[in-house]
């Protein structure tokens, strides 16, 4: 049982080392991919083309005809 806990912990530490470089490598990747001009253009319509069809993000007035409006909780 110690054998295992013992190889556990140091496959963890080996591979949290290589894990860092690599883990590093792949954050880049999506950030260069996620701040294209064609992929932010991409994610804007698709964001209008859901709201359209859920109505989500639009105010929708209530039983008697007023807006609700959105209440965003303050941070203490």
């Amino acid at each position: 049982m110690k054998g295992i806990l013992l190889g556990a912990a140091v496959g963890y530490v080996l591979g949290a080392r290589a894990g860092r470089q690599r883990y590093d490598q792949i954050v880049r990747a999506y950030r260069s991919l996620a701040d294209h001009p064609a992929v932010q253009g991409t994610a804007g319509i698709v964001r209008a083309k859901v709201g359209e069809k859920t109505g989500f993000g639009r105010h929708q007035p209530n039983a008697n005809g007023h807006r609700r409006e959105t209440v965003i909780p303050r941070a203490n």
